[in-house]
């Protein structure tokens, strides 16, 4: 697989690039679109512009330029009429490669499925379609979305555009820097154990993963069945908001997706923005943080001190801000990984060369010769290592003592997490040990990559809702934020805070 020149056509090379800021959100874009200061046309044209300008990041797989500026003047000649009739109307988004979306090419970043083509949509991409959403092409990602740090793609690694020498995170490296170099306005990606939140803070840009069920899993490429969410990566929290109620809800397709619709967007109609963020002047929230989490020796000194620092803040603004015991804190990263990597297991079991992707081309005496020549060139390094740690904690002599105590841990986890939500509205929790890590860090040492992980995946083994804002800067000069999480299907409150967060107390 290579990169991405290739794929982008001189059709829009002689563009000059609309202003990057002449709009700060989805609904400043529409009011830009009415009054005729802009087109989609010449959106679509900038973004194309940025994604050459920015192709080194290699945050893109595939760029659909052409189709991408058919949809923009169909969408341009029916806004003649004045009206706007999606909600997403010549919105320009990315999806991350794990994201099936009909007739274009869906990898997860892997040689296992290369030159596979989706023959139907997922339900949270024909949703963005439906509102008139154009999608401007798919994201890079770790193989499978296993990885931290998006190193472990067939593709090649993603660059932070912040510091090219640091990873921008993963596993939604790609769609987090789409949004971060100005590629686009939003983009999908998907969070098994933090792989938009995590990004997003390397990226210093918003991370948005929902409840589990909130959003439909359909036509998303399956890595851990009971963690996998599709998530919302964005500059502001309103765009989140408006985008969340368009892709979430039932789906006939997807069993454990919610029935019940969210409320987050809050436009009354399409030409309104989003109204439902903003809070009583004098609400006062009830917040948690766990000790054992801002004491962690893992945890970044400026990190502590100025989550700290925000937690004063906010004391002495009214809030409540209680510390809360956790003692479960150091059993949370291996639960996780006995747990995904076991589901991962028998999921990429159905990628077997025999109906689609890659098939070893050398000679082979049997059926399982086949079977292990394809698997061993299709998947890579990273992804190899988690079947087979999968593999063993189900294999028999060691199911009890692996899996059933993770899936113990998992329950005690969720009943403490329940009755924390009795008495507070929030948990206040840092998204990442460490700001970006530098190119390599960590690549040798699988075990130090995975306890990076300690702060996010702790949603996912519980199901809550959770983001990542940007609210501070390193000394390094690089990003970091402030994890936010709510009770399960409390996606309104979480909003809301995050909003009130980003506009009051944001450093940077």
């Amino acid at each position: 697989m290579t990169g991405i020149s290739h794929l982008l056509q001189p059709v829009f090379y002689n563009y000059s690039p609309i202003p990057i800021n002449l709009f700060s959100n989805i609904h400043a874009y529409h009011q830009q679109l009415l009054t005729g200061a802009t087109t989609s046309l010449a959106v679509v044209t900038h973004y194309l512009a940025q994604i050459k300008h920015y192709k080194h990041l290699n945050a893109f797989t595939e760029v659909y330029a052409e189709e991408a500026l058919e949809k923009a003047a169909v969408l341009d000649a029916r806004l003649k009429t004045g009206k706007l009739q999606g909600r997403l109307h010549g919105v320009v988004v990315g999806i991350k490669d794990v994201l099936c979306y009909k007739d274009h090419p869906v990898t997860a970043a892997s040689k296992i499925l290369a030159g596979f083509v989706s023959i139907y949509n997922a339900t949270a991409v024909q949703r963005l379609l439906d509102e008139d959403a154009i999608i401007i092409g798919t994201c890079n990602c770790d193989e499978f979305a296993m990885g931290s740090t998006n190193e472990n793609s067939a593709y090649g690694k993603v660059l932070n555009a912040l510091d090219e020498t640091r990873v921008p995170g993963g596993s939604s490296g790609g769609s987090a820097v789409a949004v971060q170099a100005g590629m686009c306005m939003i983009s999908l990606g998907s969070d098994t154990g933090g792989s938009v939140r995590q990004p997003a803070d390397f990226c210093g840009i918003v991370g948005f993963k929902p409840s589990y069920g909130r959003i439909s899993r359909y036509g998303l490429i399956a890595y851990a069945s009971s963690f996998d969410q599709v998530g919302i990566f964005s500059k502001n929290i309103e765009d989140v908001a408006l985008v969340l109620e368009i892709i979430a809800g039932a789906d006939e397709y997807d069993s454990t997706a919610s029935p019940n619709p969210s409320k987050a967007g809050g436009r009354e109609s399409i030409n309104e923005p989003v109204n439902i963020l903003s809070v009583e002047a004098n609400k006062k929230y009830k917040i948690a943080y766990f000790k054992e989490a801002l004491f962690h020796p893992s945890l970044d000194k400026e990190i502590k001190e100025s989550i700290l620092s925000l937690i004063d803040t906010l004391k002495q603004d009214g809030h409540t801000v209680e510390a809360v015991d956790f003692e479960l804190l150091d059993y949370i990263v291996p639960a996780y990984y006995v747990l995904t990597t076991a589901e991962a297991s028998s999921n990429l079991s159905r990628f077997d060369g025999v109906r689609f992707g890659h098939r070893t081309q050398e000679p082979v005496a049997d059926l399982t010769e086949f079977y292990k020549r394809t698997r061993s060139e299709g998947f890579g390094k990273e992804v190899k290592r988690r079947i087979l740690l999968g593999t063993f904690v189900l294999s028999a002599g060691y199911y009890d003592a692996y899996f059933s105590k993770a899936q113990q841990v998992r329950r005690m986890l969720t009943d403490q997490t329940t009755a924390i939500f009795k008495d507070f509205d929030t948990i206040l929790l840092p998204t990442a040990p460490t700001t970006a890590l530098a190119i390599g860090e960590n690549a040798d040492d699988p075990i130090a990559m995975y306890l990076a992980d300690i702060y996010t995946v702790f949603a996912n083994l519980t199901g809550l809702p959770g983001i990542s804002i940007p609210l501070f800067k390193h000394s390094n000069g690089m990003p970091f934020g402030l994890q936010v999480l709510t009770n399960k299907m409390d996606e309104l409150t979480l909003l809301q805070l995050s909003n009130l967060l980003m506009r009051q107390y944001k450093t940077v």
